[in-house]
C-alpha cells in the first residue's frame, strides 16, 4: 500500500493504518530500536509506541516519506528508552557516535528545524555511498565495523570515508553562516 493511502486511513481513523503500518515498516522499525537497545522485549514495546505516538500525530501531521517519520518516531522512543534504562546514560556506541558530529552539530535536543533542513540539504549533495555510511553511523547508531562490513569495505576505509564527511559537514554548514 502506497504511503498517500496508509495516510488516508489515519486521516479516516481507521484501525486498519496501524496494522498496514506494522505489517510494511514494523521490520524496519525494529532493526533501529534493535541496533539502540540490544534487548527484544524493549525494541518491541519502542515499535509499539511507535505505532501509538503515529495515531496521535496523523492528523493533523501528514508525513512524506511515511517510514522516515516513522523511524524518526522509534529512533527517538528508543534512545529515551536507552537514556531510561541506563539511568540517563547513553549507550557507548551512540556516545561515540554522536561524540563524532560534535565539531559539526549540536546534540539532537538542541536542533532546529533550519538547521534539519540545511542537513538534508547537505545529504543531498552526497553519494549514495556517503549517504549510506553517514544515516548508518548518524542516524542507525552502527558500530563502523558492521557499518563496513555490510558495505562491503575495510573498517579503516569507513572510518576515514566518515571523517571526510564530517569535514564536508562542517565547512557546508558554516559556508551557509551557521555556528558549529
Amino acid at each position: 500500500m502506497r504511503d498517500e493511502q496508509i495516510l488516508d486511513l489515519y486521516f479516516a481513523r481507521d484501525e486498519q493504518a496501524i496494522a498496514v503500518c506494522e505489517w510494511q515498516f514494523g521490520a524496519a522499525c525494529k532493526r533501529l530500536s534493535m541496533s539502540i537497545l540490544h534487548s527484544e522485549p524493549d525494541a518491541e514495546e519502542c515499535v509499539n509506541d511507535t505505532w501509538l505516538r503515529a495515531w496521535n500525530a496523523i492528523p493533523p501531521k501528514r508525513p512524506t516519506p511515511l517510514r522516515a517519520f516513522l523511524l524518526r518516531i522509534t529512533r527517538n522512543l528508543s534512545i529515551n528508552r536507552l537514556r531510561y534504562n541506563r539511568g540517563e546514560c547513553r549507550d557507548q556506541n551512540l556516545t561515540v557516535a554522536f561524540d563524532e558530529l560534535e565539531d559539526c552539530i549540536p546534540m539532537p535536543e538542541e536542533h532546529s528545524p533550519a538547521l534539519a533542513e540545511m542537513l538534508s540539504e547537505f545529504l543531498r549533495t552526497l553519494s549514495e555511498q556517503e549517504r549510506l555510511l553517514f544515516m548508518g553511523r548518524y542516524f542507525h547508531a552502527l558500530p563502523v565495523e558492521e557499518l563496513a562490513r555490510r558495505m562491503g569495505l575495510r573498517a579503516n576505509t569507513a572510518s576515514v570515508k566518515l571523517r571526510r564527511i564530517r569535514e564536508a559537514l562542517r565547512a557546508f554548514l558554516t559556508e551557509r553562516g551557521y555556528r558549529v
